[in-house]
């Protein structure tokens, strides 16, 4: 056998390397599977992008469905002093004043000073301090051994559970010390008074004579709990606190200064700047979900389709559901819109080539100066949400049976019928569509862990086996190698 020469290897082949080749080969199917489970998992991303951006266009309608919620209002008051306001969607454009009497102030007692705040003041067990706080009767009582005022204070604070605040007050000066037990009540108003104070302590006194007409009429009484009074628009109004929030509709008005000889206009406007913002953000949401399905959607020639989506039902589905909502207006609704307010293009939200949505501010500005009120409506549920009783949940519930509900309601609603489940009347559930897509797309990425596992177990017994065979052939052709180099010995020696 002399054309046959060992290379380290009892073949002369380059075993490993063909081993390696034939898995590689074996292993392709492999292969094409992990990129399958690449695919599908870029397109679970790619949904849980969409669903991101469906629920974000969700939330700027829901911003725009509701009077409360589409308006924004403004107020400006001639003095800056007097109170805080702020305006709510509820609210109604109008000029207003108010002049403010009296501010709300909370009650406030103080026992007669002793000098020793740490001195125990009882002579007897069980004796204390008690008083009525907000209906609820209070007594604080101590031990003889621990009556100092300090511990009395504790004492009422335990008692009271901190409705009623005590306190040691150093009332005189170093050298002459007038330490006083300071009660205060926890809220302000007539009602928050504290009334009925009382001491069995004999060195703790007190004169707890009841104010008259909120006025006190007893030193101890530092302050008197008195109501709020405010003139607003000429009626006079009494409240226990310094908030008014309650007296105009959509209005909150919080007093800060009391001064009977100055009365404060104050005028609510709409803040058309605010209501601009709510719409950006609204056609900024709308752009955005529309940008992405354009471009899962494309196709060219040269490039092929735009993205892994292309061509999902799911996307035309979001899609014309969308627009059906905005630009689903009937050749009937618009001639019977004598206003000029039945479309979104004639209140200068445009509609560009690409299917985006541009606002052109100068006609937007125009229509909001021109009519407000009808502005909202085209936005707005008017006529208040009507499904004819249908279950929550339920198909039919997404369904308005009244006459306007307003674009940005039915488009809320119109997203929440796709990408909500739902449990219908025989109790069978339907997951919404986001939630029914990612379920399929993971089943399919675990069927294809599954087939990755099971090829790659076998791939491995397969490479197992190869290197068993392939490990018998060099035992073969070491043996047949030690043989020839036998016979050539032999041979040469005969010669």
């Amino acid at each position: 056998m002399p054309g046959i020469t060992i290379g380290g290897l009892g073949s002369g082949l380059d075993t490993q390397g063909i081993i390696s080749a034939l898995v590689r080969v074996e292993g392709l199917p492999i292969e094409a599977l992990t990129a399958k489970k690449a695919a599908e998992t870029k397109k679970l991303g790619l949904f849980t992008t969409l669903k991101g951006l469906v629920d974000s266009l969700r939330t700027a309608a829901k911003s725009l469905s509701t009077r409360s919620e589409f308006l924004a209002f403004s107020v400006g008051a001639s003095d800056a002093t007097t109170a805080t306001f702020k305006a709510s969607g509820t609210a109604i454009a109008g000029s207003h004043t108010i002049k403010v009497n009296q501010l709300a102030t909370s009650d406030r007692w103080a026992f007669n000073g002793v000098t020793d705040p740490a001195a125990n003041l009882a002579l007897a067990d069980g004796q204390g301090v008690s008083f009525t706080f907000d209906g609820v009767a209070y007594n604080a009582t101590v031990s003889q051994a621990t009556s100092s005022l300090n511990d009395i204070a504790v004492a009422i604070n335990t008692a009271s559970a901190g409705k009623v605040a005590a306190s040691v007050v150093n009332s005189g000066t170093a050298t002459n010390p007038s330490y006083q037990l300071v009660l205060s009540g926890q809220g302000t108003g007539e009602d928050k008074r504290i009334s009925g104070i009382s001491s069995t302590i004999a060195a703790l006194t007190i004169d707890a004579t009841g104010p008259v007409g909120g006025v006190s009429q007893s030193t101890n009484n530092l302050t008197v709990g008195n109501n709020a009074i405010a003139v607003i628009d000429g009626l006079t109004i009494q409240r226990s606190s310094n908030d008014f929030g309650d007296v105009i509709d959509g209005l909150s008005i919080s007093v800060l200064t009391a001064d009977p000889l100055k009365t404060t206009t104050f005028t609510v406007e709409p803040d058309k700047t605010v209501i601009k913002e709510k719409l950006q953000k609204f056609v900024d949401a709308y752009n955005a979900v529309t940008t992405f399905i354009n471009e899962q959607s494309k196709f060219t020639e040269g490039q092929g389709t735009g993205g892994p989506l292309f061509g999902d039902s799911s996307l035309k589905t979001i899609q014309s559901t969308i627009r059906s909502e905005l630009f689903g207006a009937t050749p009937s609704q618009v001639a019977g819109d004598v206003s000029g307010f039945g479309t979104l293009k004639l209140l200068g939200f445009d509609l560009q080539k690409d299917g985006t949505l541009k606002i052109d501010d100068t006609k937007l500005t125009a229509k909001l100066d021109q009519d407000l009120d009808q502005f909202a409506d085209l936005f707005i549920d008017t006529d208040g949400f009507d499904n004819g009783g249908a279950a929550v949940g339920t198909p039919a519930y997404y369904i308005d049976l009244s006459v306007d509900s307003g674009m940005a309601d039915k488009l809320t609603r119109a997203i929440d019928r796709i990408v909500k489940g739902y449990t219908d009347t025989s109790g069978a559930t339907s997951k919404g569509m986001f939630d029914a897509r990612a379920d399929a797309i993971n089943s399919r990425i675990s069927s294809y862990d599954k087939q990755i596992e099971d090829r790659e177990f076998r791939l491995g017994r397969f490479q197992a086996r190869l290197e068993a065979q392939f490990a018998a052939l060099e035992a073969t052709m070491a043996r047949l190698q030690s043989q020839q180099q036998y016979l050539t010995s032999v041979m040469q020696s005969s010669q």
